[in-house]
């Protein structure tokens, strides 16, 4: 019964009656000891009077009380052969109690535990004075301890049900505070398997536990960037083989598909004997940092390129009233995050005023990203500015970040802007509109917060309307316009240019020009500069070097009227600026016999980039190969 589970009354009740048996004026008793320790209470007693069992609940213990509260209280046997007779019967309990019920006779044998502790009584009574045999004192004490196996496995089982509520509600307690702690924990055993995982971790990866901790021991592969899983498996092996604390940092999929950078750190847990049991990983979201440093390593690429190209401006020169229109439309755009389409010639300045948009604006102590769209080919542009991942496109060893993300908190200049070709055009729509980028390669979109500015010597309108450029994209680009004036629209402020550059040049030159001449001025002045200031460095920069004495001076042969036009031809009249700009790609075309590139090509005698000649090509429908039979 007892392996079986049943219930303590039950077995004790059975303990009487198979005792009851051996003698049928024989009555077994069973009685517990009350937690306060000062009385007694009937467990079973299938044979002895209902009467006699009622009026001795509970039952004092003491040192003149009855058979049983007399055993109880010395931790001894004790025998009354006759209750008439029987001198413990002059105490508390009146000697008419068994006597009412024809009891005689009362043995009684304490049930001790190990400890030497009162569990409580097991009594034999009689209807006959009698005094036990050698057999039947064998048989209380048998009885006995069968009561005290009983009540001590009751007791053993109650303090394991308890303890195991205890370690439960601990064990709850304990996942409550990890489950609440914002770090990813994971529980592994010895050999490195999964065991545990708290909610942090199930609510970013959106599995349950069952699914996250995989039979294998080597983890879920799929929750892993491809790119960290070899590396994680090896250092994972080697730090679980060492036996000591240490870290690992990889790429964790997030529910919604993106993957976060984590530091994970492991600890092992060791038994008495300095065995490993179990293992703790605790990862860290790292993501921002790792964004950072590879932000800021794209940064200090920026920089490194920026240092080598030669810087044409280090400040805005000049005081003449188109000027500070352009400072006073820098000075209101710049407290916001508006995007600004800068228009001017070549030479003009525009990535100037882009850079002073940005050191005014609340960005300024972020990053300041220049791309150059005419100079990067079309094939590559995309990459350049989104990034891509390993094994996107040949050639893609690794993954790269692109300049929008290098950018990110700060201001990016797309340079040349006209020159992005139609399928690079919608991705940056995209940017414009939704904030987001995507690598090529991936389809998780990655948010960007970056202003975008963006510079053209184009007419961007002429180019919509041609379809070399979309609309929209115009449209979100052309928010807040600022025209930088040709250097022949702010004649005032050359003087003041030339005093600076020349005394630039010249202290680069190790010279000292302390003069300039009031001729050499005006001949500076009367000049139209298609270069805009580009060509004015350029013009005094070679003067500087040749410069001799203290007096800056120019030859006025550098500075000729526009060179000749070829002969007048008879071209179509044209209507539109698409056309005009077709007419004069076609007239190229036919000059150089349908070829686009090298030094005889068109785009050379139009003196723009292959790249862009070939995509107004594609815009317009020209047809090359009706050119090369001319």
């Amino acid at each position: 019964m007892i392996a079986a589970g049943a219930s303590l009354t039950d077995i004790l009740t059975n303990l009487c009656t198979a005792i009851d048996e051996q003698n049928p004026d024989m009555m077994s008793m069973v009685m517990r000891m009350d937690p306060d320790g000062q009385r007694l209470w009937p467990a079973a007693a299938p044979r002895v009077p209902g009467g006699f069992v009622n009026a001795i609940s509970p039952l004092m213990i003491g040192e003149n009380t009855s058979s049983c509260g007399t055993a109880a209280f010395r931790k001894e046997r004790v025998i009354i052969s006759d209750v008439v007779t029987d001198p413990l019967r002059s105490g508390l309990t009146p000697r008419a109690v068994p006597l009412a019920h024809g009891l005689r006779a009362t043995w009684s044998q304490p049930l001790l535990s190990k400890d030497n502790e009162v569990l409580g009584t097991f009594g034999l009574f009689h209807t006959t004075p009698r005094s036990p045999s050698a057999r039947e004192l064998r048989l209380l004490e048998d009885a006995a301890q069968l009561a005290v196996i009983v009540i001590e496995g009751e007791r053993s089982q109650a303090i394991l049900k308890n303890a195991f509520l205890e370690i439960k509600a601990s064990e709850q307690e304990l996942r409550g505070i990890v489950d609440a702690i914002s770090q990813t924990i994971v529980v592994l055993g010895a050999d490195g398997r999964g065991l545990y995982a708290n909610r942090p971790l199930l609510d970013f990866t959106g599995l349950t536990m069952e699914e996250l901790m995989t039979p294998d021991s080597r983890g879920n592969p799929t929750l892993f960037h491809p790119e960290d899983w070899t590396r994680l498996q090896d250092e994972r092996s080697q730090g679980l083989s060492r036996g000591m604390p240490f870290e690992i940092e990889w790429r964790l999929q997030r529910k919604d598909g993106q993957y976060r950078w984590f530091l994970v750190r492991y600890h092992p847990l060791r038994d008495e004997q300095g065995e490993i049991i179990r293992w703790y990983a605790s990862g860290t979201d790292i993501d921002d940092r790792k964004r950072a440093e590879e932000r800021i390593a794209n940064e200090n690429l920026a920089l490194r390129e920026e240092v080598d190209r030669t810087s044409m401006f280090e400040e805005i020169i000049g005081s003449s009233p188109a000027l500070q229109l352009v400072l006073a439309q820098v000075a209101r755009v710049a407290k916001t995050d508006a995007t600004v389409l800068i228009l001017g010639e070549t030479g003009t300045g525009k990535e100037l005023v882009a850079r002073a948009i940005h050191r005014r604006s609340s960005r300024s102590a972020r990053a300041f990203i220049r791309v150059n769209c005419a100079a990067i080919p079309p094939s590559l542009i995309a990459s350049e500015l989104f990034g891509h991942e390993k094994g996107a496109f040949t050639g893609a060893l690794q993954r790269r970040l692109g300049r929008f993300e290098a950018a990110d908190g700060g201001t990016i200049l797309l340079d040349e802007v006209g020159e992005v070709p139609p399928e690079t055009q919608i991705a940056l729509l995209r940017v414009l509109q939704e904030r987001e980028i995507e690598r090529l390669g991936s389809s998780h979109p990655i948010a960007v917060n970056v202003r975008v500015l963006a510079s053209t010597n184009r007419d961007l309108q002429a180019a919509v309307e041609s379809g070399a450029f979309r609309q929209d994209l115009y449209y979100r680009l052309n928010v807040l316009p600022i025209r930088i004036p040709p250097l022949r629209e702010r004649v005032d402020d050359i003087p003041v240019l030339v005093e600076y550059l020349v005394e630039r040049y010249a202290r680069s030159a190790g010279k000292s020009i302390r003069h300039i001449k009031k001729h050499t001025l005006e001949l500076l002045q009367a000049y139209e500069w298609p270069g805009n200031v580009r060509e004015l460095q350029n013009v005094i920069e070679r003067a500087v070097v040749l410069c001799d004495g203290e007096t800056f001076v120019i030859d006025a042969s550098w500075l000729k009227a526009s060179p000749p036009q070829s002969p007048k031809r008879t071209v179509r009249q044209v209507t539109t600026l698409a056309q005009g700009e077709k007419a004069l790609i076609e007239a190229a075309l036919a000059e150089t016999l349908g070829r686009v590139s090298g030094p005889r090509g068109a785009a050379a005698k139009l003196d723009i980039p292959r790249q862009t000649l070939e995509s107004k090509i594609k815009a317009l429908n020209i047809d090359t190969l009706s050119f090369r039979g001319r």
